[in-house]
């Protein structure tokens, strides 16, 4: 029988292209996800049966064990940018991850890999940072042989990084950054999915790798470029940290006054803490180069999926070349 490998958050951002790349090894994969049925883009990846969204809490000891029954490997990608009800990122990042470790090692797991977040400190300001920081301690306490990843910001077609930006200048003339010189490495998100298989199929050394793309730039760098691939000509205005932090404070308290009702998708306090340092590979530390990866750029996959918030549309390529055309 194959093998089966569990993906708790397997219907996420990344967790849906590791599911996808171990679909195409041979590995029967389970989807632990909270919504099964909103999960069920995952089972055509496989073969009939291959791939099965199930029901999973990460935060009740029962339902993590349920879904890990069985497995003969283990992959995390559940984590959270801002905090929402019972989804606390002590809960979920720190709490949620040390089960999961804790989980797989009684369950007699081979391998585990974890997908934590470059900047992941317990001194950071970051409540977002501190936990990922603390989850990965706990994993490797009750699981050391672990693969834990470290991805710098992670673009894709599904991403909610430039996608966002993006949408924003269709409808804005100014683009507003906090941060805007804080620097960063974009990593294509199947690349980091390759590195997570990877670590299922014991192709990597037990220990933490910081993922990043080959490209380093600012903030405002990578928005500039964003705009190019969109066609669109904004004004980038960075804002000064102290407007940051009384617009993530208003936000922040404009949710909570209205318990719920309006919710905070714009910044948070926290992420205006996590803008205040850079989100880079650090230097003498295991990266894609150890895994035998070599990262996608930026320009070759952006285009791809960012053409429909171009003023033409799909028809942007075919309207440049009728300009060319001479009656």
């Amino acid at each position: 029988m194959s093998k089966l490998v569990t993906i708790y958050g397997g219907s996420g951002f990344v967790g849906r292209y590791i599911a996808r790349r171990m679909a195409k090894e041979g590995w029967r994969v389970r989807v632990a996800v909270r919504r099964p049925n909103e999960a069920i883009f995952v089972k055509p990846y496989g073969a009939v049966g291959q791939v099965e969204p199930v029901f999973c809490n990460i935060r009740d000891d029962a339902s993590v064990a349920l879904a890990m029954q069985g497995a003969d490997a283990v992959v995390n990608c559940v984590g959270i940018l801002s905090e929402k009800g019972k989804n606390k990122f002590q809960a979920v990042q720190t709490v949620g991850a040390a089960r999961i470790a804790r989980l797989a090692t009684a369950e007699g797991v081979q391998n585990l890999v974890h997908v934590s977040a470059i900047g992941a400190d317990e001194n950071s300001p970051s409540d977002y940072a501190q936990t990922k920081a603390q989850g990965e301690a706990a994993i490797l306490e009750n699981f050391p042989s672990a693969v834990i990843l470290r991805p710098s910001v992670i673009f894709g077609a599904e991403d909610e990084f430039f996608n966002r930006f993006a949408d924003m200048s269709t409808k804005s003339p100014v683009i507003p950054l906090v941060g805007a010189e804080t620097r960063f490495q974009p990593v294509y998100v199947d690349d980091v999915a390759q590195a997570a298989v990877a670590g299922v199929l014991g192709k990597a050394t037990p220990g933490v790798y910081e993922l990043g793309g080959p490209e380093i730039g600012t903030f405002k760098h990578f928005i500039a470029k964003m705009l190019t691939v969109v066609q669109r000509r904004k004004l980038i205005l960075g804002l000064p940290f102290f407007m940051g932090r009384l617009m993530g404070w208003t936000f922040d308290m404009l949710e909570n006054l209205t318990l719920g009702l309006f919710s905070n998708s714009v910044i948070t306090r926290d992420q205006v803490r996590n803008l205040g340092h850079d989100n880079v590979v650090s230097e003498g530390v295991k990266t894609f180069a150890d895994l035998g990866i070599d990262p996608v750029t930026i320009d070759a996959v952006l285009p791809d999926y960012l053409w429909c918030f171009r003023p033409s549309g799909q028809y942007a390529a075919i309207k440049a070349s009728a300009k060319n055309l001479r009656s």
